[in-house]
């Protein structure tokens, strides 16, 4: 059940062990997708049925009642203001999927890129008609503000990564525009660092405990959430289905990116040498290879109806853990 609470305090649910150990796993899964530039936290936030709580539970931060709270030191009623069990399941998934899986990611980014794409590529064109049904009735202004919200990340995630100082603003700057993109399905936040010319900078200072860095990323990013977060939980309680018909748009648009075959145009050197693409131009995979079916088609279709079927999965999931 969900008890009652005033407009600056989200619902706090009557939750079990077993149902934060869900919410740990939603949070794994939300990091997972965020580390592989392209694919979107806010997306599997939406499928797994925990996207307005989150966004709610984090506008709080920014609410004037926290804050007053904060600064009188007043422990109890921040704790009682706060959804925080929510909060903290959730994060501790994403850090722990962030840190035990990026350097898996990286990998696979370099030397299989056409699987991780198909199996992503797939999981995000079944969360389109999934979260489809998330819309009480479409209307006309609402399939038009699907087609805005698809031509905005359609546009995004086409745009031209640029060369960027490495200074602590700048990074700062990354972390609060990348977690604004994380929080919105199809506009992912890890592309919006590549965007930015910082992924293969952020994700080494993962790899190598670079704690100086990530401070400072990490701080631009809660500043970024808590302030975006206020936004989208607006738009979610005067506009609710509109809000929902344009993320969709932004995760059909999404599918631009996430294309398995691709061609590099153009790429530049990272700060340890390795080439990284910057122009991508999306073409179609070659049928046959030396007289034979290219085996390769084979499997991205079966990757991409492998990440079909855990949305779908996952979609029941959500349904029958609420």
């Amino acid at each position: 059940m969900t008890s009652k609470s005033d407009a600056t305090v989200p619902s706090r649910k009557v939750r079990s062990l077993t149902d934060y150990v869900g919410l740990v796993f939603r949070g794994f899964a939300m990091g997972a997708a965020d580390v592989v530039p392209g694919v979107s936290g806010g997306t599997m936030a939406f499928i797994l049925g925990i996207y307005e709580e989150l966004i709610e539970s984090i506008r709080t931060v920014g609410e004037p009642r926290f804050l007053k709270a904060v600064v009188g030191f007043k422990i109890k009623e921040i704790f009682q203001i706060l959804n925080w069990p929510f909060l903290v399941a959730v994060v501790s998934g994403i850090l722990l999927a962030i840190l035990t899986l990026a350097q898996g990611m990286e990998w696979a980014l370099h030397n299989h890129p056409v699987y991780l794409w198909s199996f992503f590529f797939g999981l995000v064109l079944a969360s389109v008609f999934i979260m489809g049904k998330r819309v009480g009735l479409w209307t006309v202004d609402r399939w038009i503000v699907l087609i805005i919200g698809a031509g905005i990340a359609f546009a995004v995630v086409g745009s031209v990564p640029h060369q960027t100082p490495e200074t602590w603003w700048f990074l700062f700057l990354s972390g609060a525009l990348a977690i604004c993109a994380m929080i919105l399905p199809g506009i992912s936040g890890a592309f919006i660092l590549v965007l930015l010319g910082k992924y293969q900078y952020i994700l080494g200072a993962v790899n190598d405990r670079d704690f100086v860095t990530i401070a400072i990323v990490g701080a631009g990013a809660v500043l970024g959430l808590v302030s975006f977060a206020q936004v989208l939980g607006w738009l979610f309680k005067r506009y609710h289905d509109l809000t929902v018909a344009v993320l969709i748009g932004f995760m059909l648009g999404s599918l631009r990116k996430i294309w398995p075959w691709k061609e590099v145009v153009a790429t530049i050197t990272d700060r340890h040498g390795d080439l990284i693409p910057t122009v991508e131009h999306n073409i179609l995979p070659a049928l046959t290879v030396n007289g034979g079916v290219n085996s390769q088609i084979l499997i991205a279709l079966g990757l991409a109806v492998l990440g079909l079927v855990v949305v779908i999965l996952l979609d029941r999931w959500a349904n029958q853990a609420k």
